[in-house]
């Protein structure tokens, strides 16, 4: 990783466009701070394309987008999007789609609140998230939201969604299990051409991910302009892939330094 200092000019000049992780990296002890708040809406001004992807359920979700300068918030890793239906003064009215039809969802969410009982059931002191009911398409166990557990505890709890045949990750606080071929890079491709019938691959020179956690490590991988914020730095033993460049400061603040970045003119120093 290189300081966030090091991020090439020609390269910033191309962005225009932002993804980012909510959880940690927009937001500070559970809540986005005033700074992360005013550099979204900044880059929404400034006629970037902003679109949130997390492993938050989409009931959590939901305030967030209605209220938030944002294009789009891509939720329970890649599966579901709302998309506010006006750019005008929140909180806006949302539309939702999903990536799997509605009997694939139904049968889906039967097998995973199994998988779910079951590991309450076999693994003694692991419990589903506080947020769970408002999940459609995946399943959540907290590991530092609300409690703590080790990282032999995590381990088993995807070893046996794993088992299960279901797709796992562990992000900042939950660890998130799922059926189906979605994850947040999937999420991204889909809601680039959801709503500019675009194809990222494409154009993935003009995009930046910013986030904090392993579930980030695909987008860190893919995206050649990638950004941890500095608590990033718990993660790091854990992370094949890791981003390009690290912000100084931790969660909104790291994200605020990203903005920056991106709106500062070329050839002015940023501080």
């Amino acid at each position: 990783m290189q300081e966030l200092d090091n991020w090439p000019a020609d390269e910033r000049r191309r962005i225009s466009g932002v993804f980012t992780d909510i959880d940690d990296t927009l937001t500070t002890e559970g809540a986005i701070t005033l700074d992360a708040l005013e550099a979204l809406a900044e880059l929404k001004a400034a006629g970037f394309k902003v679109v949130a992807i997390t492993g938050r359920p989409v009931g959590w979700s939901e305030p967030f987008a209605a209220s938030w300068p944002v294009d789009a918030i891509v939720a329970e890793n890649g599966a579901v999007a709302l998309l506010p239906e006006s750019q005008s003064a929140a909180p806006r009215p949302l539309s939702k789609i999903y990536q799997q039809d509605a009997a694939t969802r139904a049968a889906n969410f039967s097998r995973m609140q199994a998988v779910l009982a079951r590991i309450e059931r076999e693994l003694p002191g692991i419990h589903r998230a506080t947020d769970s009911p408002g999940r459609e398409t995946d399943i959540a166990i907290d590991h530092s939201e609300f409690t703590q557990l080790s990282d032999a505890q995590i381990a088993a709890v995807v070893a046996l969604m794993k088992s299960e045949g279901m797709h796992a990750t562990v992000s900042s606080i939950h660890i998130n299990g799922w059926y189906g071929s979605h994850n947040k890079l999937e999420g991204a491709r889909w809601i680039v051409r959801e709503l500019w019938q675009r194809d990222l691959d494409a154009e993935m020179a003009r995009w930046v991910y910013v986030g904090d956690s392993t579930n980030d490590q695909l987008m860190f991988r893919t995206f050649a302009n990638s950004v941890g914020v500095a608590n990033i730095a718990r993660f790091v033993p854990q992370l094949a892939h890791l981003p390009r460049y690290v912000t100084r400061g931790e969660r909104g603040a790291g994200f605020t330094e990203v903005v920056k970045m991106l709106l500062t003119p070329i050839g002015t120093h940023c501080v």
